[in-house]
């Protein structure tokens, strides 16, 4: 199943990551090989097969959360350029369109 450049280009707006075009050609052949893999992945006969949501047998441990006091959170914050109450204040990351 072949991906289309433009599909590409959509998907890394969508992603906020900008690639030159020999970068998204390359992006291009590699997700129609990962689709075409799925493609023939759905061929696999399951039938017999139960549904598992891990490979191993494991129990997930559950605990009640607890509240720790982080015992070098002094000396992290000292190092902080900006502080609000005991929170460091980070730039903003996202970009908006």
């Amino acid at each position: 199943m072949a991906i289309s450049l433009e599909e590409v280009y959509k998907i890394a707006h969508l992603c906020r990551l900008e690639f030159n075009e020999e970068e998204a050609k390359v992006l291009t052949e590699e997700l129609s090989k990962i689709l075409d893999y799925f493609k023939k992945l759905q061929t696999v006969n399951t039938e017999n097969v139960a549904p598992t949501f891990h490979t191993l047998k494991v129990k997930t441990p559950f605990r009640e959360d607890e509240v720790k006091e982080f015992p070098y959170i002094e000396d992290i914050l000292k190092n902080a350029p900006q502080l609000y109450e005991r929170m460091i204040i980070v730039p903003k990351v996202v970009k908006t369109p």
